[in-house]
């Protein structure tokens, strides 16, 4: 009998774990994807109201008269055109330029057989346990040393390859058979056909995935362009809206409207290739 109990316990332990194991793990990724969409939730609705900060509770706020003014006059005050235009050129600019310097570097690694090359190797995965604010003295003397304070040139070439980028790429490409490559070779295709046929489009995955962590990175850099300009023509959104905070005396309607327009192009990038990078992400898991 008490054999029977225990069996019947332990049935009822696994008939439970099985049922409600799935729904607790559906129950956490839905609070985490509420704390995630609360707060670009809430910016919207601050930025589609006048003079938000008069109003003392949410419900005070969501029930009062909505309007777009905030965004019409974000878009045609403080040069605001500008600055977005300079975020959209450093943040393409060096993406583009990040993909292919890191896809060079990582295939020159991975293929070549290059002297020394596990000494650069080594000293990539040691710099990706440098800080970027410790290059911060550093970078402000060259840049005044080469004369590109208040350029484009500052807030890009420096970034146009990156170790996480070359680390990412590297990774990749150990993941793509060698014999493909091998067997376009003696199909008479020359290196650059090999690399750019073969090796490119199997290895676009993550060049989707370093792209659109590079623009988001970029997009959303705030310390370096800050340091590196001092004028707005060439000042990117995000440092613009520090300022446009202070000249506004903290209007929170234009403020959340700004941020709001700065937003779009990042969430409207990673809807396009969410699939993309969820496959990058989960494929060498399910290679292994």
């Amino acid at each position: 009998m008490c054999i029977g109990i225990s069996v019947g316990i332990g049935f009822m332990r696994c008939n439970m774990k099985g049922k409600f194991l799935p729904l607790l793990v559906q129950g956490v990724l839905l609070l985490g994807a509420v704390a995630m969409v609360l707060p670009l939730a809430w910016m919207i609705v601050v930025s589609l109201h006048e003079y938000p900060e008069r109003y003392r509770s949410i419900v005070q706020l969501v029930s009062a008269p909505w309007t777009i003014s905030n965004y019409h006059e974000t878009l045609s005050s403080d040069q605001f055109g500008l600055f977005f235009f300079n975020s959209i050129l450093v943040a393409s600019v060096v993406t583009i330029g990040n993909v292919i310097f890191s896809f060079g570097v990582a295939y020159g690694l991975v293929r070549m057989p290059l002297r020394g090359k596990t000494l650069v190797w080594i000293t990539i995965i040691g710099m990706l346990a440098v800080p970027p604010h410790v290059l911060m003295i550093p970078l402000y003397r060259m840049m005044v040393e080469l004369g590109w304070i208040n350029t484009y040139a500052a807030l890009i070439v420096p970034w146009m390859v990156t170790p996480f980028g070359i680390f990412l790429m590297h990774q990749y490409l150990l993941s793509i058979p060698v014999e493909l490559e091998e067997s376009a070779r003696l199909d008479g295709a020359s290196e650059l056909a090999v690399i750019f046929r073969i090796v490119a489009p199997l290895a676009r995955p993550a060049m989707i995935v370093l792209a659109v962590y590079t623009f988001l990175a970029n997009w959303n850099s705030f310390l370096f362009p800050f340091l590196l300009t001092n004028d707005e023509s060439h000042r990117t959104l995000p440092v613009a809206l520090a300022f446009y905070l202070g000249k506004q005396s903290v209007d929170w309607g234009h403020l959340m409207a700004g941020a709001s327009i700065a937003a779009m192009p990042v969430v409207i990038l990673f809807v396009l290739f969410q699939r993309t990078i969820v496959t990058a992400l989960t494929a060498g898991a399910l290679k292994g």
